[in-house]
């Protein structure tokens, strides 16, 4: 793994670069426009990762300017979704998307640059991607209850795979209760999942797990996991070497 402190170059800028890869691989529309991407993958409607307007400098636009631009760049979409690079241009504008019932969410990316401390002595094991599809359909409710996933898990299976995914578990009574999962290309890979079933929160398990996709990552240029800027999971992830590198601002109006 990488050695502690920072690493030389612009670590924001690979970060980004990471993202962009990835829509790249994925989405058969990428246009460009005035302040950035119209990012769609016109086959995977319902996976609204790659189907996003990408905001990669200050609009200096009001929300009711981006949010009609946005029906106009996802037009046939249920979603309408707008991710900004630029965290300090968004800020001002998320009390005006939430008012329009747009969820705002800051999205922190972080590296992986520091020794892990000692863990929970807990079991983990790798496994194939589909048996954790149980700990997938809870994860998705949990985040989105209101939400029918349609062709989601379907399309996220076929992603995933391409990419290498691997993943790992822990178990209680032999069933997985935990996940997590490591996707990866050339010298960098990311941490996409690290999820827990509520009844099995709080014994270390989400640590342990980490903590072995850290491990099974092995010595890349990059590794990196992302959490929201404003809940509990980053604080795990700083006590495990990941340190800020990038925040965006995601907005999304869900079907």
């Amino acid at each position: 793994m990488t050695p502690a402190g920072r690493a030389d170059g612009d670590v924001a800028a690979r970060a980004r670069a990471w993202r962009n890869a990835l829509h790249a691989s994925v989405c058969d529309v990428l246009e460009p426009w005035a302040h950035g991407t119209v990012v769609r993958a016109t086959s995977r409607p319902t996976y609204w990762d790659f189907n996003v307007v990408r905001v990669e400098e200050d609009p200096a636009m009001s929300v009711e300017e981006l949010a009609a631009f946005a029906d106009q760049a996802l037009a046939g979409l249920a979603h309408r979704r707008v991710d900004f690079d630029l965290v300090d241009a968004a800020e001002p504008l998320r009390h005006g998307f939430e008012a329009k019932d747009w969820k705002a969410t800051r999205l922190l990316w972080m590296r992986h640059e520091a020794s892990m401390p000692p863990g929970p002595d807990v079991a983990v094991e790798e496994v194939p991607y589909d048996a954790v599809h149980d700990l997938r359909l809870a994860w998705y409710q949990e985040d989105f209850p209101d939400q029918d996933p349609g062709n989601y898990h379907a399309h996220a299976r076929d992603v995933s795979l391409r990419r290498g995914a691997r993943v790992l578990v822990v178990r209680a009574d032999h069933e997985p209760v935990a996940f997590a999962q490591l996707e990866g290309e050339g010298a960098a890979a990311e941490i996409t999942h690290v999820y827990v079933h509520p009844e099995y929160r709080g014994a270390g398990r989400g640590t342990a797990l980490t903590r072995a996709a850290v491990k099974a990552a092995g010595d890349l240029q990059d590794l990196w996991i992302t959490a929201d800027a404003d809940d509990r999971p980053k604080e795990l992830y700083a006590r495990l070497g990941f340190r800020p590198a990038w925040i965006t601002m995601e907005f999304l109006r869900p079907p």
